[in-house]
């Protein structure tokens, strides 16, 4: 036990160091005012509708991406579930996400750009340059690509706990695939649904840095108004402030979605 106790110290370290410690000093911050402790900087996060605008527009946007990865992971899912080297595909899946966010956001940007792939594949057919860029559709988009493989791969492993036998009972007592997909596979694999959704939602909430490089500063989240004022105002306990309501916004969120699935759980849902 106590060779096992000696493994878990790197761990415990590196949780006080990069996790606890910096959500301390983000809280103690926001608290902080010119005279110490305050409460003004929440009272002016609440009262400011630029604030409020940007906290809709942060669950907004996360809700677009989690449902446009949800409606192309799942048909994904299913479909690799069914396939043989279901490994191999898993690893194609997941490569992408070996790639720095950074490098993935500029290859969009050469592929949205007026000048890029897209738009020289529109030019054969005589339509363009459009304005694909700088646009929150082409945020969007990018934002799903990059979330994909994490909404997939809880969904993949949700599907693959079912059962097959009940699969076939069903098809047995006359239900046709659809009936079987909506009535017994969908109920089934809810729990991967809801670990893809709370993988896919709760970084979503944050997202900062395509919001400047795809949406051009025209997506304005939570995440960007942090990084604005910590990396240019320099203002950063109403930084710290923000910081706080996103985590807060991030638990309830996580809260929510776990005890309603094991309500419906406990029901037998």
């Amino acid at each position: 036990m106590k060779r096992k106790a000696i493994f878990l110290v790197p761990y415990f370290l590196w949780l006080l160091l990069f996790v606890i410690a910096p959500i301390i000093l983000i809280v103690v911050n926001a608290f902080t005012g010119s005279d110490g402790f305050t409460l003004s900087n929440f009272a002016q996060f609440f009262s400011n509708s630029n604030f409020l605008r940007m906290t809709f527009n942060s669950f907004w946007y996360a809700f677009l991406v989690t449902l446009l990865t949800l409606l192309i992971a799942y048909p994904v899912a299913y479909i690799l579930s069914k396939m043989k080297n279901q490994k191999f595909w898993l690893l194609i899946i997941i490569l992408p996400t070996w790639i720095n966010l950074l490098l993935k956001a500029y290859a969009f940007i050469g592929i949205f750009g007026k000048n890029g792939l897209l738009n020289n594949f529109l030019d054969l057919f005589g339509i363009g340059p459009a304005n694909i860029l700088f646009t929150n559709a082409a945020f969007i988009f990018v934002a799903a690509y990059i979330e994909l493989p994490f909404m997939i791969l809880p969904i993949y492993n949700g599907i693959k706990d079912v059962d097959p036998a009940i699969l076939q009972a069903a098809r047995d007592l006359g239900a046709n695939r659809w009936q079987t997909l909506k009535k017994v596979l969908w109920p089934l694999s809810k729990s991967g649904v809801q670990a893809g959704v709370e993988a896919v939602f709760i970084p979503s909430l944050s997202l900062f840095m395509l919001t400047r490089l795809i949406g051009g500063n025209r997506v304005i989240t939570l995440g960007t108004a942090i990084e604005e004022y910590f990396m240019t105002t320099m203002n950063w306990p109403m930084g710290s402030t923000i910081g706080v309501v996103l985590i807060i916004l991030m638990v309830i969120v996580m809260l929510t979605t776990t005890s309603s699935a094991a309500k419906k759980q406990k029901r037998g849902i």
